[in-house]
């Protein structure tokens, strides 16, 4: 049978048909919104290069916390800005640091919102790296131990996922034995395991004043020509104990994405990161899309994809938009 027995647009002849048809559901559910943290009192800077997101201080954060609750959204993810970097990027377990303030505060004023920290050395260090530098070479093993340290940090403030994202071997496997030896075996790990060396990155190095002092981040973050090298990441990951797999960027490895929900039974994220989200707001700006429209479109795209979990700056905007 075909036309005329069979006609398509019968099923998208109106939004309330097109809605009942919908293979593809988006909610609030699915998000996890970003936040920036500094040390100070009364801070709430608006940033420049990243269009409606603000640096906070950990008291200020929690007003945000707040209405990123009563909007349905069940996680919120602080990525730190150091107060001072050192060789080591020690004051990134600093039990009186921005995040762990952080943490605190919000754990307290909304218990019911989940807390994501981001743990990663690269804005806490004097090189921008990821990870503690010797002879300009990141020195693998050594950073595991000091992200586990980070991690441990987080878990004893109070955060219910802790998401390492520097992309060193073996990280995963030092942070979830780290936290079960110090009883934190209910906190769950999300593993940025197959983070792409992107030029998609560059409003966040701004925002956490991270951009490598030298060379770039290539040896140890993934070549964007390569598909079989990120499932081997995300099959160590989970052997080492990781709870949730991410993919980072979304918009240009969204066959990533699709290829890891396909191989592995366990919950799947993607990052719409800075640059893609800029993308969208300068298209906007420009007159040259709808903003609205191709908010939701990208993000459907991430969910037709595989993932089950979106963090994404755009987060308060969705949650408001789909009610």
């Amino acid at each position: 049978m075909g036309y005329p027995d069979i006609r398509m647009r019968r099923l998208r002849s109106s939004e309330t048909m097109r809605r009942l048809v919908r293979e593809t559901s988006l909610s609030a559910d699915d998000l996890i919104y970003p936040l920036f943290v500094k040390l100070g009192e009364g801070v709430k800077e608006p940033i420049a290069s990243l269009k409606g997101s603000f640096h906070f201080s950990p008291d200020t954060i929690v007003t945000e916390a707040k209405e990123v609750a009563s909007l349905g959204i069940p996680a919120v993810i602080l990525f730190g800005v150091a107060g001072a970097k050192d060789e080591n990027g020690s004051e990134a377990w600093a039990e009186d640091g921005a995040v762990q303030l952080a943490i605190k505060n919000i754990k307290q004023a909304v218990p019911g919102l989940l807390v994501a920290t981001d743990v990663c050395l690269c804005a806490y260090t004097e090189s921008g790296h990821c990870g503690v530098t010797k002879d300009e070479k990141i020195d693998n093993d050594a950073t595991c131990k000091l992200l586990a340290k980070m991690a441990l940090s987080h878990a004893q403030a109070g955060a219910d996922i802790v998401g390492p994202s520097d992309m060193m071997d073996g990280r995963v496997g030092y942070i979830r034995q780290t936290l079960e030896e110090n009883g934190f075996d209910e906190v769950a790990i999300m593993s940025y395991s197959a983070k792409y060396a992107s030029a998609f990155y560059g409003p966040f190095r701004d925002v956490a004043d991270s951009t490598p002092a030298f060379g770039d981040r290539r040896s140890y973050q993934m070549d964007a020509a390569n598909i079989d090298q990120a499932i081997e990441e995300v099959a160590q990951d989970i052997e080492e104990g990781a709870d949730i797999v991410m993919v980072k960027p979304a918009l240009c490895y969204l066959d990533v994405i699709c290829q890891v929900r396909a191989e592995f039974d366990c919950p799947v994220a993607a990052y719409f990161v800075s640059g893609e989200y800029m993308m969208l707001h300068a298209a906007a700006d420009a007159g040259l899309l709808e903003l609205e429209r191709a908010m939701l479109e990208v993000h459907y795209a991430m969910k037709r994809a595989g993932a089950g979990i979106i963090i994404t700056y755009y987060a308060k905007e969705l949650a408001k938009f789909l009610g």
